[in-house]
């Protein structure tokens, strides 16, 4: 990541004075711009100045932490990055986080250090990332079009693209967020291929050290429902996987 941090907007929100008086200083200190606000309204109206992540805790009084990234990610259309940062620890409190559109989730009480480090994670994969290429194995089968330089993914009126990270079924753009889009690139790239759940993980998740297996069964789930017809062709191998199986 680039030294200067200080073009990074982070928002934290949380209901609880300390923590946001804890997280900005010690963010801040580590080199990014850092506001807070009291409670998802006060975030929502504050977004429009622009952030590159929220920190987002789930208890709050009014519009909860989990309804404020469904409205984000739903009615906003927006795929900032958020963390959830909440005492729920759970594996169901966990999963519904990330289904409800979070891309990490560190359970209270954390460690700063913890905290600055999944942040920095975060901001690598969805900002300085380039490594976009996926597994080039496997063949290509079936009347599904893609150009030489493979950078695009073709069947009936879906569209992947995978130079403008884009989506459309006949001319409209699907809104995914970034780990859907990449499970799609990944699926698409080598179609009828079967990737394992830890394939998946290690592909769109990388390096995050706490994502469990069934996190790819809701981000696909999610992905299906957001494609339509065209979710069908991501076909789950029971016992080995997923695959994108080309349906003519």
């Amino acid at each position: 990541m680039e030294k200067d941090l200080t073009k990074y907007k982070i928002l934290v929100v949380d209901d609880e004075e300390d923590i946001c008086e804890i997280l900005h200083y010690n963010l801040t200190a580590a080199g990014y711009t850092v506001e807070t606000a009291a409670n998802a309204e006060e975030a929502l109206f504050k977004l429009r100045d622009g952030f590159h992540l929220i920190l987002l805790d789930i208890m709050m009084d009014g519009i909860s932490g989990l309804k404020m990234a469904q409205l984000l990610r739903e009615e906003y259309n927006s795929n900032i990055p958020i963390i959830f940062l909440s005492a729920l620890d759970t594996e169901g409190d966990i999963l519904n986080g990330f289904e409800k559109g979070g891309d990490d989730y560190i359970p209270k009480p954390f460690s700063v250090k913890e905290v600055i480090a999944r942040i920095r994670a975060v901001l690598q994969r969805c900002y300085l990332s380039n490594d976009n290429s996926a597994d080039s194995e496997g063949a290509n089968t079936g009347r599904e079009r893609r150009n030489e330089l493979a950078d695009k993914y073709i069947i009936g009126k879906l569209t992947v693209d995978y130079n403008d990270k884009r989506v459309y079924i006949g001319g409209t753009e699907v809104i995914l967020t970034k780990k859907e889009n990449e499970i799609l690139i990944l699926l698409t790239q080598n179609p009828n291929k079967i990737y394992s759940r830890e394939d998946i993980l290690k592909y769109v998740w990388k390096n995050e050290s706490y994502v469990l297996d069934r996190t790819v069964d809701v981000h696909i789930a999610r992905l299906r429902k957001k494609l339509g017809e065209y979710g069908n062709m991501i076909i789950n191998r029971s016992g080995y996987g997923y695959c994108f199986q080309p349906q003519h």
